[in-house]
C-alpha cells in the first residue's frame, strides 16, 4: 500500500506536464543556427576558389574531383524509350488489341517494357468494360423486375 500511495502523486504530476497540441518551445530554433547553415555560411565566400581547385584537380586526372563536378553539373541520364506508332485496331475487341501489342513487340517495333505497359493498360480497360457491362445488365434486370437499387 505504501508503494501505491507514493506513485499516485507522481502520476498526477505527469498528467499535466505536457498538454496535447501545445509546444514546449513555441518559438522554436532561431533561423540560421543549424550546423549545416553555419557550415554553408563559413564556406560561402570560398565557393569560387573551391570550384576552381576542383576543376584544376579534375583536369590533372583526379577522378574523384571530376565525379563531384559532373554529378553536380550534369544530372544522370535516365533511360527512355522513344515513342513508336503501332497499328492497334480501334474497332476490334480487347483480345485483338492485346494481340496487336504482342505482335508489335515480337516484331521489334516496340520495346518489351512498352508492350508490358500497354498490356497492363489493356487489362485495366478490360476491368472497366467489365464493370460497365455488369452495370448495364443490372439495369436491364431491374427494369424487368420493376425495382431499382
Amino acid at each position: 500500500m505504501i508503494d501505491s500511495e507514493k506513485s499516485a502523486p507522481q502520476t498526477a504530476k505527469r498528467d499535466h506536464l505536457f498538454k496535447p497540441g501545445v509546444s514546449g518551445n513555441p518559438k522554436g530554433r532561431p533561423p540560421g543556427t543549424s550546423v549545416v547553415q553555419k557550415l554553408r555560411a563559413a564556406i560561402g565566400d570560398c565557393v569560387p576558389e573551391i570550384l576552381e581547385k576542383l576543376k584544376e584537380q579534375a583536369r590533372e586526372g583526379d577522378v574523384a574531383a571530376a565525379r563531384v563536378l559532373l554529378e553536380r553539373v550534369l544530372p544522370p541520364i535516365k533511360a527512355s524509350d522513344e515513342t513508336q506508332v503501332i497499328d492497334i485496331p480501334e474497332d476490334g475487341d480487347l483480345t485483338a488489341k492485346g494481340q496487336a501489342v504482342l505482335r508489335a513487340a515480337a516484331n521489334g517495333l516496340i520495346p518489351v517494357s512498352q508492350a508490358a505497359s500497354l498490356m497492363a493498360s489493356i487489362g485495366s480497360l478490360a476491368r472497366v468494360v467489365e464493370v460497365d457491362e455488369l452495370s448495364r445488365r443490372l439495369a436491364v434486370l431491374e427494369a424487368k423486375s420493376g425495382t431499382s437499387a
